[in-house]
């Protein structure tokens, strides 16, 4: 029998507080510019990753009035690496909507945080719970694998069905007070017990009434997505090179690697006969594949070695990167990885 509400939170709470976590750079504080930088980046990414992002990103842009004054490009570089793109894009949208609309001041509950951009209804309720204590629910990606194994619920989490027998129940288990480490309880137990493989159901306080484990149902639950066969795609991107430097262009602000410096893409030959070098030796490299949510990309680096920078890279929307911006430059990092040694690489050839 699972656990009824003012059991489950209050046990949830009494773990939380003495095995949670309690050490991570965006507890520190309650100012909702940083717990909402905190839970944009955590949107499908590790916390291990996001950390060292997080701290750059706050000595960069300490506060959203900062952040709404950067350039479309600096928010770009300093979210590159970090996948997702269109959240660096939304997060900086935000923080200019906040300025104009509100005063440099985020709307101090869930329902108006929802309004704003990159925010949707679970991440405006962590905001709100964590800046202000706000009585409202979560339901992200560990969330919803806690709730569909101890209430053994049936079905693919993001079925509209499914997604809104989860929401009730998100709702119904919220404690009366300490709303605050109960969220973090919930987002703590499956991001370290509740995982999705290897679940440590003996450290699980809430073990003794969860229905997954008194089934022996852990691997069942949630229920996956009936999967087809992803679309892959084919593109090649030429590495036009003098061994200091390599030309890359500005992505357009929407859709893949959004506002992001890219190598050109396309056929090597008529990519080379737009920059006025018709005829000149390339190299195709090994191809390289890369997951996006929808497909799969196989990448085939091209490159082409010149004496000195073709005028070409003058042209709007292109620049020529030094190799030791490579690091610190807004590429996607597919590009980054491919870029890196690049000057090694075309002396060897």
């Amino acid at each position: 029998m699972p656990a009824l509400p003012s059991a489950f939170s209050a046990r949830l709470i009494a773990w939380q507080k003495n095995h949670g976590r309690h050490d991570l750079p965006w507890q520190c504080s309650r100012d909702p510019y940083r717990v909402w930088l905190s839970e944009v980046m955590l949107q499908q990414t590790q916390v291990a990753t996001v950390i060292p992002y997080y701290r750059r990103f706050l000595e960069r842009f300490p506060d959203v009035a900062a952040l709404a004054a950067a350039s479309p490009a600096a928010v770009a570089e300093a979210w590159a690496g970090l996948g997702y793109y269109s959240r660096g894009r939304n997060l900086h949208r935000c923080a200019r909507q906040v300025v104009a609309d509100h005063g440099g001041r985020f709307p101090a509950s869930a329902a108006a945080l929802e309004a704003l951009p990159g925010i949707g209804r679970s991440t405006a309720a962590a905001i709100a719970a964590f800046a202000w204590g706000e009585r409202a629910a979560i339901l992200d990606g560990n969330v919803k694998r806690v709730l569909c194994r101890h209430f053994g619920v049936e079905g693919w989490p993001e079925a509209a069905a499914v997604k809104k027998t989860l929401w009730a129940l998100a709702e119904s288990l919220l404690p009366a007070a300490d709303c605050g480490a109960y969220t973090q309880g919930l987002m703590d137990l499956g991001a370290t017990l509740c995982t999705r493989r290897r679940p440590d159901c003996s450290a699980c306080p809430l073990a003794a009434t969860c229905i997954a484990r008194q089934e022996g149902r852990q691997g069942e639950l949630p229920a996956g997505r009936q999967r087809t066969a992803p679309v892959e795609k084919a593109a090649s991107f030429l590495l036009l090179t003098d061994g200091r430097g390599v030309l890359v262009e500005r992505r357009p602000p929407a859709g893949i690697w959004g506002g992001l410096l890219v190598p050109p893409e396309g056929e090597p030959e008529a990519l080379l006969a737009d920059l006025g070098l018709a005829g000149h030796p390339w190299q195709a490299l090994a191809p390289v594949r890369h997951s996006f949510t929808h497909f799969r990309l196989l990448a085939t680096p091209v490159l082409c070695r010149l004496a000195s920078v073709p005028s070409a890279a003058a042209r709007p929307g292109r620049e020529w990167l030094p190799l030791e911006r490579v690091g610190t430059a807004a590429l996607p990092a597919l590009f980054r990885r491919l870029l890196v040694g690049l000057g090694d690489v075309g002396e060897a050839l």
